[in-house]
């Protein structure tokens, strides 16, 4: 089995009104290359009349995100010409390359009747020969997500990107990135074959699992050592985790606020790129 390295708990963030845990980063844990930064926000529930999300206009350079809707919804829009509201059970994977400019935020209906709100962002790392790609943005409801079912039906995989079994998720991935939000009844198990020289991401959202010969629960990370390769896990309640992996990029990382780049110097031409407009101009959109 892969041995298990340490487990962390998440930490208390919290934006204005906005319930969140950050898992990564930590004083415990820096990042898990090329896993950056998870947010989970929520779970609460929203009053009417509500502000929603605090995400206004603000630029990325040089990182990928994934954004998980648990319950509530996003409206994303970008200077790269994305634009959606992705509802409950539905993902977005925005990848900034070069630059822009978006904003997330809660629709005009959820700020107007309210309800129960919980989102995750994960970031991924861009390896140095994509940093400047091209953004992109795919917004995908959940009814577009497929699953992989297993265990007489009590595990649910939901495929993000690369493979889960036989599935094959939506959403290709520059750097190879396996991604998938899986759902367990109690007392539901599923095995997976991750090779040692991959790091693995392993979060547990709600819930409580064994993995591996230990306990997890809701609001824990897992980080796996690179020795063995079996991953057990048994839910020992009604569980949702994040499950993915990837090949570790080991090259440097700078990240400094929205920008994630490999030297200090690229950190200050990113600053100066987006000043100077070149990540899009918020203000011309119709």
């Amino acid at each position: 089995m892969r041995k298990i390295k340490r487990i962390h708990k998440a930490i208390s963030a919290p934006i204005d009104d906005l319930v969140t845990y950050r898992a990564l980063p930590t004083n415990s844990v820096e990042y898990i290359d090329p896993f950056l930064f998870l947010n989970h926000h929520g779970p609460q529930v929203y009053k009417p009349g509500n502000r929603g999300l605090p995400f206004g206009p603000h630029p990325h350079r040089g990182f990928e995100t994934l954004t998980f809707i648990l319950d509530g919804d996003i409206t994303h829009q970008d200077t790269g010409g994305g634009r959606d509201v992705i509802q409950a059970g539905g993902v977005q994977w925005m990848t900034a390359g070069r630059g822009l400019i978006h904003a997330e935020v809660s629709s005009e209906k959820f700020k107007q009747e309210g309800g129960p709100l919980e989102i995750l962002q994960l970031w991924f790392n861009l390896p140095a020969k994509y940093k400047m790609t091209a953004p992109n943005y795919i917004g995908l409801q959940k009814d577009k997500i497929p699953v992989a079912t297993e265990d007489a039906g009590k595990v649910k995989a939901h495929v993000v990107s690369g493979n889960w079994r036989d599935t094959k998720g939506p959403i290709p991935s520059l750097s190879d990135i396996h991604m998938a939000s899986i759902t367990l009844q109690q007392g539901g198990r599923f095995t997976a074959q991750v090779p040692a020289v991959r790091n693995i991401f392993f979060y547990v959202v709600r819930g409580a699992v064994k993995v591996n010969g230990e306990t997890a629960a809701k609001l824990h990370l897992v980080e796996f050592a690179k020795e063995g390769e079996e991953v057990q896990v048994e839910a020992l309640e009604d569980s949702y985790i994040l499950f993915g992996h990837a090949q570790p990029f080991n090259e440097p990382v700078v990240a400094h606020g929205p920008f994630v780049m490999n030297t200090e110097e690229e950190i200050h031409q990113a600053f100066q790129d987006y000043q100077q407009g070149k990540m899009g101009s918020w203000e011309s959109w119709d």
